[in-house]
């Protein structure tokens, strides 16, 4: 008989099927793929040839991109600027002058201080123009700085400072008074004597520096009075009082209500002649009425004076045969037709 030989782990037609159906799965998955990335590129403005160009230049920029990567932790460009700064120097391209411009208030040798102390003998190339700008940015009188290359070896430095407004005046925990030169905006500019203080307007009170531009909207109420104010004191947090040049007072009220309390008072200045007269102290906090405090011993000899509209005839004014009063406050009703004299023992309100 004869003998017949059985191989065993053959590939079995099951497993041929399968290989077979998996090749033409992937053939046609590869089939659609082809096919939508021909249409895509098919919807492009662009030819095969200039497909191809578009390729190539990504690969030659990705190729660089890595080069530079490479050379970049390596410290090539490091070494590569160092040595252009080396031979700019030595082509007399570094820092030798500071031109400064615009610098009236502020001392010049902070400005030369600043730059000078870490860009002295720099190359030009290697002069950080931002880091200088934002230094010289921390001086109290700078406002805007710019700053630029002369070749061969200058530096030029244009300020434009802050412009002093007022002074404001500090109160010291040994009892004294300092002064402190700002602008429009509260900025502090720098510390002044008293003497130098005198002439500018001061401004007293905790928080005041933040309040110089609704003092500045107050007075350009009544111009007429902002010559003539000396000081404006920031009472509380809510109010101010104002000092003339003549030493006299007056207490405004709060709010917008100042603004009109200011607007009458000068018009009744302008009609009266408050201001240096024998009047020390005038209160205009009630909203309907101003309290007057004179002078110990003045002589009143002016006529009284309404807050409105003058009436046709005004109550007289005590005769010197009267008995002084016990206080010299007076009172005045803005609603009232006519004004009138407090009684001698009316207290002047708080």
């Amino acid at each position: 008989m004869s003998q017949q030989t059985i191989r065993r782990g053959g590939t079995s037609a099951r497993r041929v099927a399968a290989k077979a159906q998996s090749a033409r799965k992937a053939q046609v998955a590869r089939a659609r793929t082809g096919s939508a990335l021909d249409t895509v590129m098919g919807w492009m403005p662009l030819s095969e040839a200039q497909w191809h160009k578009v390729f190539l230049v990504l690969i030659l920029s990705a190729a660089a991109g890595l080069l530079w990567l490479v050379a970049s932790l390596a410290g090539v460009p490091s070494m590569a600027e160092a040595r252009v700064a080396s031979l700019t120097s030595q082509a007399g391209f570094e820092v030798h002058r500071v031109e400064v411009r615009g610098a009236q208030h502020i001392n010049e040798l902070q400005i030369y201080d600043r730059v000078l102390g870490t860009q002295a003998k720099q190359a030009m190339t290697r002069i950080d123009l931002a880091a200088i700008r934002a230094d010289l940015m921390q001086l109290s009188w700078v406002e805007e700085a710019r700053v630029s290359r002369q070749l061969p070896d200058t530096l030029v430095i244009d300020i434009i400072e802050r412009k002093p407004h007022a002074v404001l005046k500090q109160h010291n925990a040994d009892g004294s008074d300092s002064f402190v030169l700002i602008d429009a905006t509260g900025h502090e500019l720098q510390d002044i004597s008293a003497t130098r203080a005198k002439g500018r307007l001061v401004l007293a009170g905790e928080g005041a520096d933040a309040k110089v531009a609704d003092l500045d909207k107050l007075l350009d109420a009544a111009p007429a009075l902002r010559p003539q104010v000396a000081e404006a004191e920031w009472v509380g947090h809510r109010r101010w009082n104002l000092t003339f040049k003549t030493g006299q007072t007056l207490e405004l009220p709060e709010g917008a209500g100042a603004a009109t309390a200011l607007t009458t008072f000068a018009r009744l200045d302008g009609t009266h002649q408050l201001i240096g007269g024998q009047v020390l102290a005038f209160d205009m906090r009630a909203g309907d009425r101003m309290y007057m405090r004179r002078a110990p011993g003045a002589v009143d000899d002016a006529a009284p004076i309404a807050t409105a509209s003058p009436a046709p005839q005004a109550s007289p004014a005590p005769s010197p045969t009267d008995k002084a009063p016990e206080h010299t406050a007076e009172e005045h009703k803005a609603p009232s037709p006519k004004a009138t004299t407090a009684h001698p023992r009316a207290k002047e309100k708080p």
